[in-house]
């Protein structure tokens, strides 16, 4: 993509010649000196520049020479010097013999020069395609008065002399070294008639060495049926590619970058049109804020009519992608509320939907700057006391916030009909604590708070904590509504206060054992500072009162079958949804021992 969006650093250097490009093979006349003796003179030495730029010419013929002239610079040189001379030559038979065999001979040698040229302008673009790369020369327009210098004002060194040179890269070093030679080609062959024969192999090189890029990162002429057969994971390298770049102002980079650039901005659209699977919308947003970046730069760089097609397509993409966004979000939303699956999970644990579509959204909240972009103008509306998200310097509320929010309330209508699915009620209000749970722990651990707002957490970790005490009333109210409120009972109601306790102590651990909140602290709360706290010393004060009164009893061990520290472990035990050998207390290896 450097290659391609880089272009008018090098091609303005190398073609910045002041001169304009004459049709091939025409010269422009020249005044001629009236006087005959001075006539004459101006003939014999424009013979004679013929005489000698023939020498030089045909040594370097390119059909009989291999070497590369720009490797000896004062032949280089001297090269430049005679190919000048020869122009001067034809601009005057031009004038004065336009039919003479002189000026035949001398057009041959000045195509004989310039297939020369041509050789070692492809030769040169060819061999520093990397020292070329436009980063490493985009410091070189302030070297001018190099570039300007005049064919006999170049150095004849055997090497350029560089200042400051300690400074600069290797790539950059050879980089000044060749663009001179490259600069002195052009503005031969441009001021001999040969512009376009320049242009067009400047163009071919440059051209290849853009499509060589493109092809090493992937990049071909797809159809959309290749598209949607590739694999998306292979994709995943194109949204790197788009990345900032210099304008171009050269008209060579409309026929360098035009098709290029054109195939390389429509893949997004092509991917976009594929089929449309939740998955794949992370590659499409990607693409999307990888266009979106880069938009300045494609809008300046394109900006001529020429390449106008090339932003077309862009923008075609940036459109094409941010319709697929939206469609595999709505798609998404319809599958969340469609689902009516209604076996219950066991022990009351995190239902699959509630992981899945919550894991989901908390991805799609890294992706929030070019969500906001896409849903910019087409989210859903939440109503205030749902809902009031961190708002932005000008007091609005983000898109993104208002999206996922909406996306999060269609999840959480979903345990709410699952629950009744649960035949035991106070196990459904603990799937439902631990569900909510499940999402407010995504929620605050992600970028997901930032988007929602300390305010919606709070808000829903009350809601928890309401299920909670739900669960707790209906699992539990039983075993505590069985110890006594009377302050004085006789021995006989004392022993049947006992059995009913027992028996509705060991139901609901019977029940619960199985059950499971993963919510470490939710979990401690309930069993340790909720249900124990309220158990364990009405139970201890209960037992301590009136087994003294039955001490006589047979069997007494029968009625008291817990301690008070017994109740504490098995309260333990619980929640874990692992069922405890045939989830009786007395069976427990973990804590739950009878006395």
């Amino acid at each position: 993509m450097d290659s391609l969006l880089q272009e008018e650093g090098l091609s303005t250097l190398f073609f910045s010649s002041s001169k304009t490009l004459p049709s091939s093979n025409s010269f422009p006349s020249s005044s001629v000196p009236s006087s005959p003796v001075v006539q004459k003179f101006t003939e014999s030495m424009m013979e004679e520049n013929i005489q000698i730029a023939e020498l030089i010419i045909k040594k370097w013929d390119s059909e009989s020479s291999s070497a590369s002239l720009f490797h000896q610079r004062k032949e280089a040189n001297e090269f430049l010097r005679c190919v000048k001379d020869l122009r001067r030559a034809m601009h005057f038979l031009l004038s004065e013999h336009s039919a003479s065999n002189k000026l035949v001979r001398a057009q041959n040698l000045m195509q004989i020069a310039m297939k020369r040229l041509e050789k070692e302008l492809s030769l040169i673009l060819s061999a520093n395609r990397d020292q070329l790369d436009p980063e490493s020369i985009s410091g070189l327009s302030s070297d001018s008065s190099t570039n300007s210098k005049d064919e006999d004002e170049v150095e004849s060194e055997g090497e350029i002399k560089i200042a400051g040179e300690s400074s600069i890269t290797k790539v950059e070093r050879e980089a000044k070294i060749v663009m001179p030679d490259l600069k002195l080609i052009a503005d031969c062959m441009i001021s001999c008639g040969y512009g376009k024969e320049c242009v067009k192999i400047y163009k071919l090189i440059r051209k290849s060495i853009v499509d060589e890029g493109l092809y090493l990162l992937g990049v071909e002429k797809f159809r959309s049926s290749q598209i949607q057969k590739m694999n998306w994971e292979a994709l995943e390298h194109f949204t790197g590619f788009f990345s900032a770049s210099q304008t171009i102002r050269e008209s060579c980079f409309t026929d360098i970058s035009k098709e290029a650039a054109t195939n390389l901005f429509r893949i997004p659209e092509l991917v976009a049109k594929s089929k449309e699977t939740p998955e794949r919308i992370f590659l499409l947003m990607e693409l999307s804020e990888a266009l979106s970046n880069l938009w300045p730069e494609i809008e300046f760089a394109f900006n001529s009519e020429s390449t106008s097609a090339v932003k077309l397509q862009a923008a075609s993409s940036l459109q094409r992608l941010g319709e697929s966004v939206r469609a595999i979000l709505s798609d998404f939303e319809s599958t969340i509320e469609k689902d009516s699956s209604k076996t219950p999970v066991p022990g009351g644990g995190i239902h699959l939907l509630t992981r899945t579509v919550i894991n989901y959204i908390y991805k799609l909240a890294d992706y929030g700057g070019v969500l906001s972009e896409i849903f910019r103008d087409s989210s859903p509306t939440l109503p205030e006391s749902y809902f009031q998200s961190p708002t932005t310097d000008d007091s609005s509320t983000p898109a993104i916030s208002v999206l996922l929010a909406w996306l999060i309330l269609v999840l959480l209508c979903k345990p709410d009909t699952k629950a009744e699915a649960y035949r035991d009620v106070s196990l459904s209000y603990l799937f439902l604590a631990n569900n909510l749970q499940f999402i407010i722990k995504k929620v605050s651990n992600t970028n997901l708070k930032l988007l929602l707002g300390e305010d919606w957490i709070i808000k829903h970790a009350k809601k928890v904590r309401q299920y909670a005490a739900n669960y707790e009333t209906m699992a539990w109210n039983k075993v505590f509504s069985s110890l006594p409120t009377s302050p004085e009972l006789s021995p006989e109601a004392a022993k049947e206060c006992f059995r009913v306790f027992n028996a509705a102590f060991e139901e609901a651990y019977k029940k619960q054992t199985s059950w499971i909140l993963p919510d470490g602290k939710l979990s401690n709360g309930l069993k340790v500072l909720s249900i124990a706290k309220k158990l364990v010393p009405a139970y201890r004060e209960f037992s301590k009162k009136y087994l003294g009164m039955l001490s006589g009893e047979k069997n007494l061990e029968l009625l008291a079958r817990f301690s008070a520290d017994d109740l504490g472990n098995c309260l333990s035990d619980l929640l874990h949804g692992v069922a405890i050998s045939d989830s009786s207390p007395s069976s427990s290896s973990r804590g739950c021992i009878l006395r």
